[in-house]
């Protein structure tokens, strides 16, 4: 990948140039930010402007042989290491193949991308202790190609504890010309003696201009919706490319959400229960895109009551329903539904009941809408 694929994120990009000109690359450095902000991208084409043979001021030339080798990612020198559910492959090279399908297909992708793509069953991944067995492998050999080696660490903070600690002397004091390069959404989810060893990296938001830029470009959208999109998705590639209409999930969360705000209302406790056992039994990351769909459904709810609908972003669908749902979401009650979301999608993150907590927060909304 070339920096020219990565979207927006100029003065980076520049100054990742300057410090592989000046040979002043870290051996250990951290990229975090959302999915959807580009950090794999970015550190694609920070590996391939490294092993360029024939670099330009401002980008690798994308020809040479090690370019092509890095844009398939099959360079030798070249390693990865990736969240995989243990029962299928303890070791992310046993699903090296479908890693190199998802980067080329999609470089910009985020772990609920990553599981519908390896797992029908939608069971979590890891990384375990058996990939810091292959990491130190690996990476105690000696340069294939006679130059640096590189081990990237996508989703470093699916680390689990055990394999963190094993590492914690490589990362320190790698072999070598050897770089790691780690990449999460969030420095607090990395184990502190992992964060403290390595330099970090904030990718932000894209700039709104070139998102919808790239939308455009990529024939996602038309004109007349170019500019809803870029404001919703917040920087977000991934999410405006889900609000672009190239994804189902959304219409299907719409559908859970109308359903939980009628049966609430409604106070019908037999097809609340049913709600809950239904949200259950879907896969941790879907829940987690639901409650998020379920703060923005409440935010536009926000929009639609104070702003004379000036401010809302959202389908027609939707609109059509917050026309008549909106009313019921009042300055009495809106700091209840935000926080029950955000409670939720945290608790979902850490394994909670999901019919307990999905119980829960239908009885906790049949309160708040009858409190509007």
């Amino acid at each position: 990948m070339q920096f020219k694929d990565v979207v927006g994120h100029k003065a980076l990009k520049e100054h990742i140039i300057n410090e592989v000109k000046e040979d002043r690359v870290s051996h250990a450095q951290l990229f975090f930010g959302k999915a959807g902000y580009g950090p794999l991208p970015m550190v694609l084409a920070f590996v391939q402007y490294m092993f360029c043979q024939n670099p330009t001021a401002d980008d690798s030339c994308g020809i040479c042989p090690s370019c092509r080798k890095v844009g398939k990612l099959e360079h030798p020198d070249l390693h990865f290491s990736f969240p995989t559910v243990q029962t299928l492959s303890k070791t992310s090279d046993g699903m090296l193949k479908e890693w190199r399908q998802q980067v080329i297909e999609q470089p910009y992708f985020n772990l609920y991308n990553w599981i519908e793509r390896i797992d029908d069953k939608k069971r979590k991944p890891i990384i375990g202790v058996s990939e810091s067995v292959e990491i130190l492998r690996k990476l105690t050999l000696k340069s294939f190609e006679g130059g640096k080696k590189v081990m990237v660490i996508w989703m470093a903070d699916e680390m689990h504890v055990s394999c963190s600690n094993k590492l914690l002397k490589i990362i320190e004091e790698p072999p070598k010309d050897t770089v790691f390069f780690l990449i999460s959404e969030s420095v607090e989810n990395i184990l502190p003696t992992i964060n403290s060893r390595t330099q970090n990296v904030h990718i932000p938001r894209i700039d709104e201009d070139d998102l919808m830029r790239y939308l455009l470009q990529n024939r996602l959208t038309t004109e007349a919706s170019v500019s809803s999109i870029g404001l919703r998705a917040e920087g977000n590639l991934i999410e405006a490319v889900d609000l672009s209409g190239a994804h189902e999930q959304k219409d299907v969360n719409r559908e859970y959400f109308v359903s939980l705000m009628r049966v609430c209302y409604k106070k019908d406790v037999k097809s609340m229960l049913g709600w809950a056992e239904e949200l259950a039994q879907l896969g941790r990351e879907r829940q987690k895109n639901f409650l998020k769909y379920g703060l923005y459904m409440i935010r536009q709810s926000m929009m639609k009551n104070y702003t004379d609908d000036l401010l809302m972003r959202c389908s027609d669908e939707e609109a059509d329903f917050l026309a008549k749902f909106a009313r019921f979401i009042t300055g009495n009650n809106v700091m209840d539904f935000c926080e029950l979301f955000n409670d939720a999608h945290y608790n979902v993150e850490r394994n909670a009941n999901p019919k307990i907590l999905f119980t829960n927060i239908t009885f906790e909304i049949m309160r708040y809408i009858h409190r509007a």
